[in-house]
């Protein structure tokens, strides 16, 4: 069975904060940000928002746009370090709100990778004939776990969520290939401490990511015996403009050719990706018959990359 996605959603907070307005909360400059980011701004969830309303939002979308009914969906993941509480999950939480009342739901918890591992889960639901249709959520209020007082932080996060409806799709299309993989022992690179913040060791993360992204983009391709050049559209984790080009450029594909939304949203964690491709799709970016890549890592350390044939 062929398993693809039937249709986006995206969904991020009215609120912006600038570049210019940190300038005023830390030791740090718009130019710093932009040079070694690529980031001008970031959505803000107000109090009254949290990660399951988020979640609402994109979802609902994604379910029009799939023309999925909710009694349809079999299966709700969400991918989010940043749940409203422990439990229960977001996804509950959200199968409330959208009524999938024939939905089991469960979140996964692999930091700005956990999209990718929601992603991948789903497929396999589908493709062993167990489910019909999952839904796919990143959601992330990362502002209420970001350290204000902490420049080296503080900077690169935003809020926001995206979601997917997987479903079967005909034959040469959807999910081709995938890479998921996980390296436990550099967790210390990037957690959460005893007072709930980020915690960062940028050196080696950028080490790590400007390496294992553009191999996995590279992977998922070569598993299918394509070439470099059948890439149509890469859309990876927006974590660091820098990161993001170094596998664009391992790819050979042009910068219009690469979904950059870390401009003006950020490093959304978990979200980044399906806000990414959501918005991609909705602005004409991805075509039918698209080869598309997703490619992402973050906290664990963990990382996972996809190959899609865009299209039903």
């Amino acid at each position: 069975m062929n398993v693809g996605i039937l249709g986006t959603g995206h969904y991020v907070p009215e609120k912006v904060l600038t570049n210019k307005e940190l300038e005023q909360m830390v030791d740090t400059t718009d130019e710093w940000i932009r040079t070694r980011t690529g980031i001008e701004e970031r959505r803000i969830a107000s109090e009254e928002i949290d990660s399951s309303d988020m979640a609402y939002f994109a979802a609902k979308t994604a379910l029009e746009n799939a023309q999925v009914s909710a009694n349809d969906i079999d299966l709700i993941l969400v991918a989010t370090v940043t749940p409203d509480t422990p439990f229960p999950s977001v996804a509950c939480k959200i199968q409330e709100k959208l009524q999938c009342t024939n939905a089991a739901a469960m979140d996964v918890s692999a930091a700005c990778a956990g999209f990718m591992y929601g992603l991948i889960t789903g497929q396999q639901f589908i493709q062993t004939g167990t489910y019909q249709h999952v839904l796919v959520v990143g959601v992330e209020k990362l502002s209420k776990i970001t350290d204000w007082s902490d420049r080296n932080t503080c900077v690169l996060f935003g809020d926001g969520a995206g979601a997917v409806v997987l479903g079967e799709v005909s034959d040469g299309k959807g999910i081709l290939s995938f890479e998921l993989g996980a390296d436990g022992s550099g967790g210390k690179h990037l957690y959460q401490d005893e007072n709930d913040h980020i915690i960062m060791n940028g050196r080696e993360v950028f080490k790590f990511a400007v390496r294992q992204m553009p191999e996995s983009s590279v992977h998922v391709i070569d598993k299918l015996g394509y070439n470099k050049g059948d890439v149509d559209y890469l859309i990876p984790h927006q974590a660091n403009i820098r990161i993001m080009n170094a596998a664009r450029e391992r790819l050979g594909i042009s910068e219009d050719k690469m979904a950059t939304t870390i401009k003006k949203y950020g490093n959304n964690s978990s979200a980044s990706i399906p806000m990414a491709l959501s918005e991609s799709v909705n602005t004409g970016k991805i075509k039918d018959d698209d080869l598309v890549v997703l490619v992402g890592f973050g906290g664990g350390l963990t990382w996972g990359a996809v190959a899609i044939r865009w299209g039903k």
